[in-house]
């Protein structure tokens, strides 16, 4: 049976609302602990990555769980909704640090916040993108609704990008750490309402019905599968790159971009980027998809992606009165970002099929949970990296932002280098591991589509 508009809107509903909380965390907490609460960079760093090494062990973990979990809600549902309830409280508490503590004390709950903000994203995510190959048959209605729903998380990140700052600014009135606060709580009701919808409305198709999988099974069967292993690694790079940028974005425009308004020229260029992201999923990727196969689609958007960096590395040591020329460079990199966004998903499905047929399972969590954890493990790289630029540039609340005359030349330097040099390292590294290990063309995914139908008309009979 078809997926009916009310079930693709319901499901897209809920990638905008865990999208809009993934952004707020990936693209601020760096921001709001480091240059609000004075928490010191690397020591933010060393959290961030040190959440993400135990998200090594829990992720896989919880997809297993889900693998195994059978109620007459369905498998996934129940997660998706107790791990929504979960992380909406957490995310409030982490942008929500007592101003009485300071020191050791701020750093420990920025650490016990963060981790538990890890886990709590895990128990709903991974669900959420695993009922994709559990209720969409393969090809073109898998594409079509991982395209969808790709696009409707690209609108999430996109008001979180756009909004923040704005929001920030006008609920604290001029205080950033009470704005962070009260817009964190909005963030979280959005996201338990438009998670509560996808509940609600999505009815996962019934599955074979195989024997739950020990741990050690669960490991070895996503090991032996040679796709997602080169999708999972290529997610790894790109996204290593997309979250160095975005966590450096802010200090760019306050430090180095600088003036009295930095947040206006910043809300302004993320507007632009935000709408070339949506636009790039929702329409761009569409109208190239009709000339190009997925793997085509991908060469072109990491081109893209690399020149709209070299773009904006030799803008940024020009003259950078006028924001508008930002655009470009930015045009290139969103409209890349969005479009590599929904291939890698779409990659990453397509290896559950091959999986299936490889190995006589159907691993959707499993393979999925190594989504969830990639992206995490990028994020926390990034925010690494990130921190060491910050603290090696001394760049901090301490630093005047009024005036990027006050900020040394070679703070900004390292700054520009940093956010343009270090991503275009990464998309290199993701192009040639996906080049040299993909193999799943669209002729290959209709014949693994058609192979699992026999197979199952074939135990059927």
């Amino acid at each position: 049976m078809k997926l009916s508009k009310k079930e693709k809107i319901s499901y897209g509903l809920g990638a905008v609302g865990k999208d809009m909380v993934y952004m707020l965390s990936a693209s601020y907490v760096l921001y709001y602990y480091q240059d609000i609460c004075g928490v010191n960079a690397i020591a933010m760093g060393i959290i961030m990555m040190a959440a993400r090494v135990f998200d090594a062990f829990n992720d896989p973990i919880m997809g297993v769980i889900v693998a195994k979990t059978k109620t007459r809600f369905g498998k996934f549902r129940p997660w998706l909704l107790v791990g929504t309830l979960l992380n909406a409280v957490i995310l409030f508490l982490m942008f929500s640090a007592p101003p009485s503590l300071d020191g050791s004390g701020l750093v420990a709950y920025a650490a016990v916040t963060y981790i538990l903000w890890g886990m709590t994203y895990t128990i709903m995510d991974i669900p959420y993108w695993s009922m994709i190959p559990a209720f969409t048959e393969g090809g073109k209605e898998r594409e079509s609704l991982t395209t969808l729903a790709r696009s409707a998380a690209g609108v999430g990140s996109a008001l979180i990008t756009i909004l923040t700052m704005m929001c920030v600014m006008a609920l604290g009135g001029g205080n950033e750490r009470l704005g962070f606060q009260r817009f964190a709580l909005i963030v979280a009701i959005l996201f338990v309402l438009f998670i509560g919808c996808t509940c609600l409305n999505i009815r996962e198709k019934s599955t074979v019905d195989m024997e739950s999988p020990s741990v050690g099974q669960m490991f070895r069967a996503l090991i032996q599968n040679d796709q997602a292993m080169a999708v999972v690694v290529t997610i790894v790079l790109i996204n290593c790159a997309v979250y160095i940028t975005s966590n450096l974005v802010i200090y760019f425009f306050k430090y180095d971009f600088g003036g009295d308004s930095w947040y206006s020229s910043y809300t302004l260029f993320n507007t632009f980027g935000g709408v070339t992201q949506i636009l790039a999923m929702m329409l761009f990727f569409p109208l190239l998809r009709k000339a190009f196969d997925a793997i085509r689609i991908f060469y072109i958007s990491f081109c893209m992606a690399v020149a709209g960096y070299i773009v904006l590395l030799v803008l940024a040591f020009t003259d950078m009165s006028n924001v508008l020329l930002l655009f470009i460079p930015g045009f290139l990199i969103f409209a890349a970002s969005g479009m590599l966004t929904v291939l890698t998903t779409i990659f990453l499905a397509n290896t559950v099929d091959y999986g299936e047929v490889k190995n006589n399972r159907r691993d959707e969590s499993v393979i999925f949970s190594m989504q969830t954890f990639v992206v995490k493990l990028a994020s926390g790289v990034a925010a690494m990296v990130a921190s060491i630029c910050l603290a090696v540039c001394n760049l901090s609340s301490d630093t005047d932002a009024v005036s990027s005359a006050a900020v040394a030349e070679s703070s900004v330097v390292g700054l520009r280098m940093t956010m343009t040099l270090f991503p275009v390292a990464g998309l290199l590294a993701a192009v040639w591991v996906f080049h040299q290990k993909y193999l799943l063309t669209d002729e290959k995914v209709e014949e693994l589509a058609a192979e699992i139908r026999m197979r199952r008309r074939d135990n059927n009979a």
